[in-house]
């Protein structure tokens, strides 16, 4: 069985969560917890309430026991930019962008195949 969560319009840049998301891609649940609680990155906070999300739909809806489910996917696209102004020295003005992310992770409770088939 496969649970899903998705996070739409957060206010961190991709390239950023992607750091993050890169670390915890087919861990188990407990390791890509124990991973998240540990990192100093503040798109750390968003995925990991996003990773416990999912299971709690798996928990809820479909009545299964979160013990040995694993993070099957996880991806982060690009949502739409913010574009805003900040005023500068004699009248002038930069622009700002303000990049959002929209997150998905699925959780899956087989085991994944492991590499080598010698």
């Amino acid at each position: 069985m496969e649970v899903q969560a998705q996070l739409k319009f957060t206010r961190l840049s991709p390239r950023k969560v992607k750091l993050v998301i890169d670390l915890v891609r087919g861990k188990t649940l407990a390791e890509a917890e124990r991973q998240l609680n540990n990192l100093s990155k503040g798109s750390a906070k968003p995925v990991i309430k996003l990773i416990k999300s999912a299971a709690a739909n798996g928990k809820s809806n479909l009545k299964l026991e979160p013990s040995d489910w694993w993070v099957k996917t996880i991806q982060v696209n690009q949502g739409p930019v913010l574009k805003r102004w900040q005023p500068k020295a004699m009248g002038r003005a930069t622009p700002l962008r303000r990049p959002t992310s929209h997150i998905k992770v699925v959780l899956s409770d087989v085991a994944p195949k492991s590499a080598s088939k010698k």
